[in-house]
């Protein structure tokens, strides 16, 4: 089965990375062929064209994957993803683009959300051995406000570190023993349903 995924950011960016890894848990024989498109007002505009061209190549099915969130947070205009989806449809529609094979999956409220539902991983990645680390499950991922910062709490505590999307994202979900406690996401089980084709 091939499976064309558009995202956001950039071509080494933490979306992409970790997404291509769940996928290929989710279904180890999985083609993937995803192209990013640098930010989320050119995903808005830009996924319909794209879209149309994985279909071309012969990918099965496309998930468009973004973040409610940017990187950059407007206080003053919050982000609405009824927006968003219309802004996609829009551009889906201008492609030419009816298949109903076009998924879209917008995560609540950045990827890190997902990472933080399973704290094994995080305490994998930061643990040493003569510096073990627990850090705990986040039990509604879909609740938190503002992840990204969140984990980079969790990181400079434990670490004196920052924590840096494109290089840390994929380690902890490459640490995953399974994706159970991932599932606690509504935005993940969207999106891994959309890979596998399936009610999971």
């Amino acid at each position: 089965m091939k499976v064309g995924m558009i995202f956001e950011c950039g071509p080494d960016g933490a979306d992409k990375q970790v997404c291509e890894h769940l996928a290929r848990m989710l279904q180890p024989d999985i083609e993937i062929s995803s192209v990013t498109l640098d930010n989320k007002p050119n995903l808005l505009s830009e996924c319909g064209a794209t879209a149309a061209q994985l279909l071309e190549d012969g990918c099965d099915r496309i998930i468009i994957v973004w973040d409610l969130h940017p990187p950059w947070r407007e206080k003053k205009q919050p982000p609405c993803l009824k927006e968003d989806r219309a802004a996609i449809m829009d551009s889906l529609a201008q492609a030419g683009v009816t298949s109903p094979h076009v998924h879209l999956v917008c995560i609540k409220e950045e990827l890190e959300a997902w990472l933080l539902a399973d704290g094994r991983a995080i305490s994998a990645v930061l643990s040493k051995p003569t510096h073990p680390v627990k850090v705990k499950d986040k039990k509604n991922p879909e609740g938190i406000k503002n992840p990204k910062k969140q984990l980079n709490k969790i990181f400079q505590e434990n670490t004196g570190r920052r924590y840096e999307d494109r290089q840390h994202a994929k380690m902890i979900v490459e640490k995953l023993e399974d994706l159970n406690k991932l599932r606690r996401s509504i935005t993940f089980v969207r999106f891994a349903e959309k890979v596998a084709g399936v009610k999971l």
